[in-house]
């Protein structure tokens, strides 16, 4: 994945959370977890983009 490829992701989630915290009205609670969330997702994602976190094929959700 390209350096390039990894701004513009970041940049489109970036906007598109900024968008709904803006624009579609929810408690403050909820806007907060849907924040960590995708922090916690953006950052995984990142570490596995860059090799430091291992693939994530063997994740399993229960």
């Amino acid at each position: 994945m390209s350096l390039l490829s990894i701004i513009l992701t970041l940049i489109v989630v970036g906007i598109l959370l900024w968008l709904v915290n803006s624009y579609i009205p929810m408690d403050g609670k909820i806007k907060n977890i849907l924040n960590v969330v995708v922090v916690i997702a953006v950052v995984l994602w990142l570490l596995q983009a860059f090799g430091v976190l291992g693939a994530l094929n063997g994740v399993t959700v229960s």
